[in-house]
């Protein structure tokens, strides 16, 4: 015999509804009384009635608290596990919503599952009257029947009622247990902006570490193959003298190539995230920045690379990146510049990156794409940008990246 999927599913829903409100009978009642025995003993206690010394006192208050937190937690399971409603874990500093729900609208609830319940039971206890019936000796069996009939009718009727009953109180208590057990819109807003916070300072841990592997790689890999490259057109020059002389021109062409693809594959290397900068700290990284800088450039940095007060690594990483994409501009677009000025202080949980160029200014962030990339750069770890750029100079580019202590 095939039940039709519809009748499967209304079974399948009263069986949930049915466990659901079942489960919740005992922790809805429980409540009360518990509070009860509570505040009976704090009053004994304090009006000298009860055995106890004052010093336990605080012993119902605990439990009290205890229990109610232990409530909460099982109305939790209740919802998450047959209704697929997670709540969220409600703390301690919560307990006057955690008192509310268990003390005053839990046995509430409880009252009209117990209800429904009896309901339920005398249902079908009168819905199987005629079987007991004939229990009755022959007699007075007919005088019974009548009444027999009516209360298996009746007793079918408070059956069928049973369904959408337990189906409304199940979706009362969803509603009432998402108002007062759940959060507000303000909590979810602040939760969630914890969640997103959470996941970016993963996110821009994971891109660190993926640079850190790139930087590895280039390094281990393709660097040491050119340079491989380069001693052996080197010696190649060097050693064969008898060669055409287009053959050699080749040679130097490649030679040249090879040194130059060098010094490019280097230059990335350091940006991407120099080891220099995990080795020996922000200051040595931007002290060899400043020396490879095609104009002079005046340094000052005030964060001992060696404090126990070091930053993090992703804001020393920002901060390099900053340096060296400013010093690059600076050398590229800063017309007549002809010095720069890098200062990298930090005060208290605030590290300051201050770069200066005496060009003749007019840069823009709106027009290309550089600098909005070194904004994103430093928003993305929460940090702030700031460039001054008017025609006919100075332009002066500020950063500050927040290092927790």
């Amino acid at each position: 015999m095939t039940v039709p999927p519809q009748l499967r599913r209304a079974f399948v829903r009263l069986r949930r509804d049915i466990l659901f409100l079942a489960s919740g009978v005992l922790p809805h009642l429980t409540a009360p009384p518990l509070f009860l025995w509570a505040l009976t003993q704090v009053v004994g206690i304090l009006d000298g009635t009860s055995d106890a010394a004052p010093l336990v006192l605080p012993v119902p208050a605990a439990l009290l608290a205890i229990a109610g937190y232990g409530l909460t937690e099982v109305q939790r399971w209740r919802f998450r596990a047959l209704c697929g409603v997670d709540l969220p874990r409600l703390r301690f500093t919560q307990a006057k919503r955690q008192f509310g729900y268990n003390c005053l609208v839990g046995p509430l609830l409880g009252v009209l599952e117990v209800a429904l319940f009896t309901l339920l039971l005398t249902g079908v206890a009168a819905a199987t009257s005629l079987m007991w019936i004939w229990t009755v000796p022959p007699p007075e069996r007919h005088v019974y029947v009548m009444s027999a009939v009516l209360a298996t009718v009746l007793g079918l009727l408070a059956i069928a009622a049973v369904p959408p009953l337990a189906a409304g109180l199940v979706r009362l208590e969803n509603l009432v247990g998402r108002a007062v057990l759940g959060v507000s819109r303000a909590e979810e807003l602040e939760r969630r902006v914890e969640d997103l916070t959470a996941s970016r300072a993963d996110a821009v841990a994971a891109a660190d570490a993926e640079r850190r592997r790139i930087e590895r790689d280039l390094h281990d890999g393709a660097q040491q193959r050119l340079v491989s490259l380069a001693l052996n057109l080197g010696l190649a020059k060097a050693t064969l003298t008898d060669l055409p002389p287009e053959a050699r021109e080749v040679i130097d062409a490649a030679h040249r190539e090879a040194k130059d693809a060098i010094d490019e594959l280097s230059t990335l290397v350091r940006g991407l995230h120099p080891a220099v900068l995990d080795e020996l700290g922000l200051d040595a990284a931007l002290s060899g920045l400043a020396a490879r800088a095609p104009l002079p450039v005046r340094l000052r940095v005030d964060m001992p690379a060696d404090s126990p007060q070091r930053t993090s690594p992703a804001v020393e990483a920002v901060a390099y990146f900053v340096v060296s994409e400013a010093l690059t501009n600076i050398a590229k677009h800063a017309r007549e510049a002809t010095r720069a000025d890098v200062t990298v202080t930090r005060l208290g949980e605030i590290l300051r990156v201050v770069i200066a160029d005496d060009g003749v200014g007019g840069a823009d962030p709106a027009n290309g794409t550089g600098l909005k990339g070194l904004a994103q750069r430093v928003r993305s770890v929460d940090g702030t940008f700031r460039m001054s750029s008017p025609v006919g100079g100075p332009t002066m580019m500020s950063v500050e990246l927040p290092c927790p202590m």
